[in-house]
């Protein structure tokens, strides 16, 4: 929510600076994202007056003009069509940075001809989209002042980060409303921020009945429904044709305007708008744009020669299309509420209207659009659709219903006065869902509730402010000692139309709160039970603790990534499970299907950077068909081992490493590592031949591991090839028994080992993995370990040298039972294929 610092004035009687508006915002819990000041970047251009203008000599389109900034005349060369001697316009020196054309001017020769800074345009200047010629000020416009000074473009603007509770704060006089609670100045009446000269009041008011029977008529100069009650913009005769037919638009009032001219709106409305964004759109559509930021009031206006027939709020129709203002075509589903004539859908209800009825430089005759929309109806829509808008924006955190007729007469008034015309009646189709909402409140839950001690006639005080009442007051402006002293026991609080978000005693705690100060609550500690505290981690996260712990210990760099890859991303892992409806953006799509793909995303980054070496581990989720799995991934790229005098040229990681990291981790995991089985079939992500799983029985996979598929390395434009492991901790078997935190005893045994080595000749195909698993089970009882220490191959045979290691118990072992366990070790190798060699 944007506005500027004149604009918060309209609604607002303050004199405080722009430094404590700021502070006192973010105080009362409307966070202030930022402040521009749009004068900054105009503050070296100057009002200039062209003394001469002469043709170029070495250009028909080109002139050389004698301009007077304030300090003599000096010589510019411009293409303009407009420059002319005597025209006064805007000059930057060199030196000056041209916003507009992201350009520092400089003096330069153009043609021959030296040009000293330029005369420019309002696109250059990022004021408007004029750039036909050079900006053209009034005669006596003050030549050598600075420009932003002069036309009054030295307005701050605020960025404030609305929270989807405070919808009443989504327009600027919300804002206001809060300020001057906080005490920062006095919210005027809405009929000074919309003063007499801006809306004059007509006279002849006139409605007729809505085709639901629930329009009434109002009298001429009377007062309106609402917040802040308007007196309705007079018109004569009937009102448009407009009705509602669904539940998603309870109200629907409308008032059409004869005869307007859609010229250019006013230079205060422009210069508002064209601070917060917005483009101008012509009259019309600006003072719709206006109000929905001034009041948080979205309107709508529709060109009446564009329609046929009357307008109808209904359901849409399943398959019926609209083409938007925003030039794209969409198609809606059934029970979507739209607003449609005889003919077709003109407008998708409460989100955006559409291109056919919109109006444009030829509109003569609109009708005036306000209406109220099913909050939740229009969240719905607009994410089936993944259209969002302002209007989208308010109608879906829920608008004042009570402020249609008050809303409706401002934006009547607004066009009259700057695009004259003639008023219809107001047609008021439907009921908008006001109620009286009355939260019974003890003024003592402040303290109780809140932890702060704030006096009952302060409290009362601080709900008037904002807009509730109580008893016979009703505005803090008639609070008096007197008038308090009638209220007796719990408070009757009328929660105001416009706050959605009251439902009980307890937020009106959290309004006097957030008013009377947060910082002012004192700290309280939590009350500490005696005795030792018991654990609170479960058994997952004590898991993932471990496990992260053992990755940094090994020298892994955690890395943090996205849950959200593209769908590019994801492809190569099998693709995504789950695809968002409303993502942040197209590249953060997909709900990621392995830890890999933002992985290799950081690696990539930081090769780029120079990085030598990368070893990222994260610790996360992967989502899948049947839910989340806690997962661990790494990724090793680059230099194992830089270049030495030693080692001589640099080495790479290769499938190794990353069998090792993935070991280790399992290790700290807790898992049965001696028992795991290495096996291929990674899968299509992985390198054949240099991958493999890491395996408890046949189909249960604890981890995958080795170099990555070279095709994945391109789809993630990464060189060079790269070693990765991601380990599947919710496949890890759970322990037996209680899970407590006491290590298991030291007890290392009491006699020393037994290291016996054997070589063997072994078929090609001989996996080694398959002849440890082999050798171990020769005897459980004494071999504790086996281990592949040496490989060599010579004329098609393949030696594999096991490193065996025996640990007797209570006794050492004999002669003849280490020859019974090494004469099991070569039997059992025999049954691989392997022989023992001589």
């Amino acid at each position: 929510m944007k506005f500027t610092l004149s604009w918060l004035h309209q609604h607002l009687a303050t004199d405080a600076p722009l430094s404590a508006i700021v502070e006192g915002l973010t105080r009362i819990g409307l966070e202030v994202e930022g402040v521009t000041d749009p004068g900054q970047a105009l503050a070296p251009f100057r009002v200039a007056r062209i003394l001469t203008a002469e043709r170029h000599p070495q250009a028909d389109k080109l002139q050389v003009l004698s301009v007077d900034a304030g300090d003599g005349p000096m010589q510019v060369v411009c293409g303009a069509p407009n420059a002319r001697a005597g025209l006064v316009g805007v000059f930057g020196a060199p030196g000056t940075y041209v916003p507009g054309a992201d350009i520092t001017l400089k003096v330069a020769a153009i043609r021959g001809v030296e040009s000293n800074g330029m005369m420019c345009s309002a696109r250059e200047l990022q004021i408007g989209e004029g750039h036909d010629g050079i900006i053209e000020l009034p005669a006596d416009a003050p030549v050598g002042q600075s420009y932003a000074g002069y036309a009054g473009l030295t307005d701050p603007v605020i960025d404030v980060s609305i929270t989807p509770n405070r919808q009443d704060c989504m327009g600027v006089r919300g804002i206001a409303r809060d300020l001057a609670a906080a005490g920062l100045g006095t919210l005027k009446q809405i009929a000074m921020a919309y003063p007499a000269d801006i809306i004059p009041t007509q006279a002849g008011i006139q409605t007729r009945e809505g085709s639901d029977g629930t329009a009434t008529a109002t009298a001429p100069g009377s007062r309106l429904r609402g917040n802040d009650d308007v007196e309705e913009a007079a018109g004569t005769g009937p009102g448009p044709d407009v009705r509602t037919e669904t539940p998603g638009c309870p109200a629907f009032y409308a008032q059409s305007v004869t005869g307007v001219t859609n010229g250019e709106a006013p230079d205060w409305m422009l210069r508002r708008l064209a601070a917060i964004g917005q483009k101008p759109l012509g009259a019309l559509v600006d003072i719709t744009n206006y109000v929905m930021i001034d009041l948080g009031r979205p309107l709508h206006v529709y060109d009446r020669a564009r329609l046929s027939g009357g307008l109808v709020a209904r359901p849409a129709r399943a398959g019926e299309q609209v083409l938007a203002l925003n030039g794209r075509t969409y198609t809606l589903a059934e029970g979507m509420t739209v607003i449609a004539d005889d003919v077709a859908v003109h407008d998708i209800g409460g989100i955006m209207g559409g291109e056919h009825s919109g109006v444009s430089d030829a509109t003569t005759d609109v009708i005036v659009e306000c209406a109220y929309f099913d909050p939740e109806g229009i969240a719905r829509t607009g994410q089936a659709l993944a259209l969002t808008s302002d209007a989208r924006q308010r109608f879906e955190r829920g608008v004042d219903p009570a402020f249609l007729d008050s809303g409706l007469a401002i934006a009547t008034r607004l066009i009259l006065a700057l695009c004259g015309g003639t008023a219809s009646g107001v047609t008021r189709a439907g009921r908008p869902p006001v109620e009286e909402r009355i939260v019974t409140y003890d003024p003592d839950l402040c303290r109780t509730l809140g932890g702060l001690s704030v006096a009952p006639e302060r409290q009362a005080r601080i709900l008037l402010s904002l807009g509730f009442t109580m008893g016979a007051v009703d505005h803090a402006d008639a609070f008096s000692d007197a008038l308090f002293a009638t209220i007796e026991g719990a408070w009757k609080v009328r929660v105001p139309s416009w706050r959605r978000d009251i439902d009980g005693s307890a937020d009106l705690v959290e309004e006097v709160i957030r008013i009377e100060g947060i910082d002012k609550v004192a700290p309280v500690p939590l009350p500490r039970v005696p005795g030792v505290a018991r654990p609170t981690a479960t058994a997952e996260q004590r898991l993932e603790r471990r496990v992260r712990r053992a990755a940094a210990g090994r020298g892994l760099d955690e890395a943090v990534t996205w849950s959200f890859v593209s769908e590019a991303e994801a492809a190569p892992f099998g693709g995504g499970a789950f695809t968002l409806a409303n993502p942040i953006s197209e590249d953060l799509k997909v709900m990621r299907p392995s830890l890999l793909a933002g992985l290799l995303s950081a690696t990539g980054r930081n090769l780029r950077r120079g990085a030598g070496t990368v070893r990222l581990f994260e610790v996360g989720r992967r989502y899948l068909d049947d839910g989340e799995r806690a997962t661990l991934g790494l990724v090793l790229a680059g230099d194992r081992r830089i270049r030495g005098w030693r080692d001589g040229k640099a080495a790479g990681f290769d499938a190794f490493d990353a069998k090792a990291e993935a070991l280790a981790l399992l290790a700290a995991a807790g898992a049965p590592v001696d028992n795991l089985q290495v096996m291929g079939d990674a899968g299509e992500a992985w390198h054949p031949g240099q991958s493999g799983t890491l395996r408890l029985g046949p189909k249960t996979v604890l981890a995958r591991f080795g170099m990555l598929h070279p095709s994945l390395l391109k789809a993630f434009d990464l060189d060079g090839p790269v070693a990765a492991a991601e380990l599947y901790l919710d496949a890890l078997p759970a322990k037996r028994g209680a899970s407590g935190f006491m290590r298991a005893p030291y007890t290392p045994p009491a006699l020393q080992a037994v290291r016996r080595d054997f070589a063997f000749l072994v078929p090609p195909a001989l996996q080694a993995d398959a002849l440890i698993r082999a050798i171990r089970g020769a005897d459980k009882a004494a071999i504790v370990a086996a281990r592949v220490f040496d490989v060599f191959e010579r004329e098609g045979e393949k030696s594999v040298a096991v490193e065996v290691i025996l640990q007797p118990g209570d006794k050492s072992f004999t002669e003849a039972e280490l020859k019974a366990t090494a004469d099991k070790v070569v039997a059992a190798a025999a049954k691989q294929g392997a022989t023992l060699r001589g």
